[in-house]
This record gives structure tokens, sequence and C-alpha cells, in this order.
């Protein structure tokens, strides 16, 4: 009997995992899509001018759907913790199926004017809402659905995801510059296809989660209504926890949107290779990258959180400006290919395990909001802002103070790792847990 009863309680983790990462791997698809287009839709949304100005404009749009990011932590976040996660997954991917739909019909600047490239950052708004919802309850959802020794594992395939989405975008990307349409063809409008895709498969992301298992620690939750997933709550009672959410997530995420979302850019605007190449390159750079999420994510289930995260604030803040130097001044692919590689092993190091650590830094009863909200600010800060600051600087003529600017914010997360326990063994999930 109860060998039955395991077999039957990994059966439902497992129909978890699945339904909770393949409809976070959508609604990153659909997020990841903007950036993996932009060099094909930016003349269209915006007047011409030069490519590296028009870029511009699609990197500010792209920033300030980050600003939506901490509306979507909060607000997702409480609905996370006081009607489920379930329902708060539910919700936030069908908005973001909506964000897609809209883009992908948008008609171009010189049909209807200013109007289509407002129409766009309303899009993007869109989806920075519901993406930033979907971090925070993702993560929650994942942690507690895994046993006591295997969230790390479990957790880690909230990045597995996240990236899998950027690869899926880049997938058909390269599907659509190889074998279905002409460069021309691609530049005129098929780079909105992409865009419907990602509507459709939102549908399919919705039914799988619509038929989920709610998780079995906010089914235990006795917390009264009015503390589930209060903001107040949060900051007044977990404000050190708060801080260190903020503090955690700085360096990592710029670190991780300069190296995949802004290096498929960096290597057709500065290496100057062509936008065929650069795209290829990231493919099998993300795939590796996304290949490491778990066992990064086993590994400290085995000797603790702290020392990735150590080994990731080290390691980037001494590596950031030669890695990034060197890319710029190499003419070899396998060069630029081993060189971002090296920085994505060691990115793996937060990427891997922070939608762990943050969830076991709360309680149950705002355990999606902790995660969320602090985070969805630090991101929109940093992740959101890193192309924008990225191109800025090159424009200017002063590239390299970007890369000095990345291993600052990798120093500071670096102070806080140092700071902070080993939340393995702090855990508050762990009196929630029922697996051994």
């Amino acid at each position: 009997m109860m060998a039955a009863n395991k077999t039957d309680s990994t059966g439902k983790q497992l129909r978890g995992l699945i339904s909770g990462s393949i409809g976070n791997l959508v609604e990153w698809y659909d997020w990841y899509v903007y950036t993996a287009f932009a060099l094909y839709f930016a003349p269209v949304f915006f007047p011409k001018a030069n490519p590296t100005a028009q870029l511009l404009n699609t990197a500010a749009i792209f920033a300030v759907g980050f600003l939506m990011r901490p509306v979507g932590g909060w607000l997702f976040g409480a609905i996370a913790d006081r009607k489920g996660r379930k329902t708060a997954m539910t919700i936030s991917v069908l908005l973001m199926s909506f964000g897609s739909l809209l883009i992908a019909f948008t008609p171009a600047y010189k049909t209807i004017g200013l109007a289509a490239p407002v129409l766009l950052l309303f899009a993007r708004l869109l989806q920075g809402l519901s993406v930033g919802g979907e971090y925070g309850t993702s993560a929650t959802y994942l942690s507690e659905i895994a046993g006591l020794n295997r969230r790390g594992f479990y957790s880690s395939f909230q990045y597995v995801t996240l990236i899998g989405g950027q690869l899926l975008a880049l997938s058909v990307q390269m599907l659509l510059q190889k074998v279905f349409l002409t460069p021309q063809q691609l530049d005129a409008w098929g780079w909105r296809i992409p865009f419907a895709i990602g509507s459709v498969l939102s549908v399919v992301a919705f039914y799988l989660r619509s038929h989920m298992e709610e998780s079995a620690s906010f089914k235990r939750e006795q917390a009264p209504a009015k503390q589930r997933g209060s903001l107040r709550t949060l900051v007044r009672e977990h404000p050190r926890a708060v801080l260190t959410v903020v503090g955690l997530t700085m360096g990592g995420t710029l670190a991780f949107y300069t190296y995949t979302t802004y290096m498929q850019k960096f290597l057709v605007n500065t290496v100057h290779l062509t936008k065929d190449r650069s795209t290829v390159i990231t493919f099998w750079l993300m795939l590796i990258y996304a290949a490491l999420q778990p066992l990064f994510g086993r590994l400290s289930d085995r000797i603790g959180r702290k020392p990735l995260l150590m080994g990731f604030g080290i390691l980037g803040t001494l590596c950031t400006v030669p890695v990034l130097t060197a890319i710029s001044h190499t003419q070899s692919e396998w060069a630029a290919f081993a060189l971002i590689l090296f920085a994505l092993v060691i990115v793996s190091g937060y990427t891997s395990i922070n939608a762990v650590v943050k969830a076991e830094l709360f309680p149950a009863e705002v355990r999606a909001l902790g995660v969320g909200f602090p985070y969805a600010i630090a991101v929109a800060l940093f992740g959101g802002t890193a192309e924008y600051i990225a191109l800025w600087c090159k424009e200017a003529g002063h590239e390299s103070l970007y890369y000095w600017y990345v291993t600052a914010c990798v120093f500071v997360s670096l102070i806080t790792y140092t700071v902070s326990a080993d939340t393995k063994k702090t855990s508050l999930m762990d009196k929630e847990s029922v697996q051994p």
C-alpha cells in the first residue's frame, strides 16, 4: 500500500511538472518571439532610420514591457496566494495569447502611422503583465510539488522551459529563414507568423493548466484570508526576504539577458555575423544551456544552494569584462560560441536555482507574491533595460561601459549571496513537505 501511495504521489508530481512546465514554455515563447524577430519588424513599426536607432526603439518598448512585470507579479501573486497557483497560471497564459495576437495583426507604420508603435507598446504591456505573474506562480508551484530532496531539480525546470521558450522561438525563426520564406518575405510579413503561432499554442497551455493538480502547500494553508497574498503582510513581516530577492536577482537577471536575448543582436551589430549565423549559434547555445539547468539544480539538492550562487557571483565579477571584450574582438564563430558557452555555464549557477531559493524564503500564504513581486521589480530595473543600455552605450561609442555595468551588478549580488544563509538548510517549506 505504501509503495502504491508513493507511486501515485510521484505520478501526480510528474503530471504537475509537465503541465506547469509546458504552460511556462508557451508563455516564454510568446515573450521571446519579440526579441528574436526584432531585427525584422523594427523597420515595420518605426520610421526609417539607421539600424541601431530602430533597434533602440524596439528595445525601448521591450524595456517598457518590463515595467508591467511588477504589476503582474503583485496581481497574479495575490491571486495565486488567495485563489490558488492553478488559477493564476491559467489566467496569465490567456493574457499572453491576446498580446501575441495583437502584434501579429497590427498594420505597419506606413499604413496607420503612429498607431502602429502605440499598438505594439500596448501589446507588450499586456505581455509584461502576464509574464510578470508567470514567474512567481510557476516558480512557487514547481517548488511546492517537489519532494524535500528534489526541490532544486524540479524548480530548475522553470528556467529549462524559460530557455525552451527562447529555443522554440529560435526554431521557428530558423525554419522560416532556411525552409519556408525568402529574406524579402520574412522582412515584409513573415515575422508575423511566429506571433500567430504563439497565440494558438497558448490555447493548448490553457487546456493543460486547467486540468493540473493544485499544490498541496496551498491546499493545507490555514492562514487568515486577509493575510494571504497581502502586500502589506509581505513588506511588514518579511522585509529582509524581500530585499534578499532583489539583491540576488539583480546581477543574475542582467547577466542572463546579456548572454541570451541581447547576445543575438550583439553578434550581428558588434561581431558582424549575419542574422542567419547569429540565429544558429544562439540556438545551439540555448539548447546546451537548457540541458545544464537540471544538472545544476540536482547538484544544489546535494551540496546546497549557496555554493552555486557564490560560484556565479565570483566568476561573474571576475570574467564578465574579459569575456565580453573577447567576444567583441573575435572573428571566429567557434571562438564566439565557446566564450558565450563559458559565460552561460557561469550564469547557470544562478538561473538553475534562483526559483527555489526565493520560494524557500517565504511561507505559503505570501509565497507566490514574495517570489514574484520583488523579482519582477529587479528584472524590470536591470533585465528589462539590458538591451537598451547596451545599445545606448554602443551608439555613444563606449560599448565597453556596458561590460563594467554588468560586472558591478553581479558584484552587488555576490555581496547578497555572501551575507545570506543557505536556504536549503533554512527553508520555510520544510514543515509543509510530505515527501521524505
